[in-house]
């Protein structure tokens, strides 16, 4: 079994560890200066050093390294996996800089495969050249909507339009002014198979009866690096028929196909934020010192570390054999994979945030160190793109059938 990265993987990891840095490690302090300064919180996107930022990565071709196929830069899931850890390690700064953040990735990745030439030409291309943002409209206060066929948005014909009505909550991105595009998940058909109700279509954040009522938090924090999340209204939003992803009842298989490659490059970034979790309380551990003798020579701290480092380890394994899979046997075959990769990574790399809180004392509670809002967006991870249960639940009944063939 071969663990090197090929050729390519290498040359854009050397490329990428030189932009993070010299370019994005110093940019940090910066992007929250004037992120603190804007009139508008939620337009983060604007803030001039992620200008400087994106056109560094374009020079040094390190740009839509997600996405694979003639729209992106052509790459595997296992040679993009290594490169999304990296950027995690600033997660609310480096994605966005390649333009491989989310939401905008899955939206991209719904409009290569199922865009019309239309749709890719009037929202895929500007998103690709990182000239505006997008939104994903699914999750629904009013219903579980971890079961996505609850979905109770209408979208309804009435002649050369569709009329979206509903009520939509936690959507990523929405927030953001330069999010221009949202696509839309509804039922065009209740009285449809249960998978074939749904529909995706695409609403222009401004057209009339969209609503965005507000903004929502994450333990306080506003998520910015989402575009942030907003509850939205959408009260007799009119949009072109044209404007239908793919066709009626297709909005369950798309989302599943979006949400697949979603998952992983959540739990490839995650590794990093573990990663750089670990340097935090090792540095804290070598520099402060507590009854009488360094905090690294303290034995449930050098227990921590440890531990940190094998689970970390056995997580990018399992990551690593998903994103293999993928690339081998097709995204539908590597389900398990998938899964189980959603319901390790979240909880493993939580366990390690909060170790390294411990270790920073007060001061991992604060804004001074990266690693409340680490712990924030990790916990937010075990919602997002379905819940832990959910997961679990569908592993289960899929190994017990498993079993029950091999027995019989």
């Amino acid at each position: 079994m071969d663990f090197a990265f090929d050729a390519r993987t290498e040359e854009l990891r050397a490329s990428l560890l030189d932009f993070m840095e010299t370019q994005v490690y110093p940019a940090e302090p910066v992007f929250h200066e004037q992120l603190a300064a804007l009139e508008n919180r939620w337009a983060w996107s604007t803030v001039p050093v992620l200008a400087e930022l994106r056109a560094e990565a374009r020079l040094r071709g390190l740009w839509n390294l997600f996405l694979p196929g003639e729209h992106g830069a052509g790459l595997t899931n296992m040679q993009y996996a290594p490169l999304a850890e990296i950027t995690g390690k600033s997660g609310h700064l480096a994605p966005a800089a390649l333009n491989c953040s989310a939401p905008d990735t899955g939206n991209m990745e719904v409009l290569a495969t199922f865009g019309s030439p239309e749709q890719q030409d009037r929202w895929l291309k500007p998103l690709l050249d990182g000239q505006i943002r997008s939104a994903f409209a699914m999750t629904e206060p009013e219903v579980a909507s971890s079961d996505a066929t609850n979905i109770a948005t209408r979208i309804e014909r009435d002649g050369g339009e569709y009329v979206v009505n509903g009520h939509k909550w936690w959507i990523s991105g929405a927030m953001n002014p330069e999010s221009e595009i949202l696509i839309v998940m509804g039922k065009t058909d209740p009285s449809a198979e249960r998978h074939r109700q749904q529909s995706m279509i695409l609403v222009p954040r401004d057209t009339p009866g969209v609503d965005i009522a507000r903004g929502m938090e994450v333990f306080g924090y506003d998520d910015h690096n989402h575009g942030g999340h907003a509850e939205i209204f959408f009260r007799d939003v009119r949009v072109p028929a044209s404007n239908l992803i793919a066709g009626e009842g297709d909005g369950f298989a798309i989302a599943q196909a979006r949400l697949g490659p979603g998952r992983i490059h959540h739990c490839m970034r995650s590794i990093g934020v573990a990663e750089r979790a670990l340097e935090l309380m090792c540095a804290r551990a070598d520099s402060r010192v507590a009854f009488g003798k360094p905090l690294a020579d303290q034995g449930v701290i050098r227990d921590w570390i440890a531990e940190s480092r094998v689970r970390i380890e056995q997580l990018r394994l399992l990551v690593l054999k998903a994103a293999w899979l993928m690339d081998t046997v097709g995204n539908k075959a590597a389900h398990t994979e998938i899964q189980a990769i959603k319901i390790a990574t979240p909880s493993t790399v939580e366990w390690i945030v909060d170790k390294a809180i411990q270790v920073h004392g007060a001061g991992g509670l604060s804004q001074d160190f990266p690693l409340a809002g680490a712990f924030a967006g990790i916990r937010t991870l075990r919602f997002a793109d379905g819940p832990d249960e959910v997961h679990k639940n569908a592993l289960a009944r899929a190994e017990l059938k498993r079993q029950r063939s091999r027995r019989g």
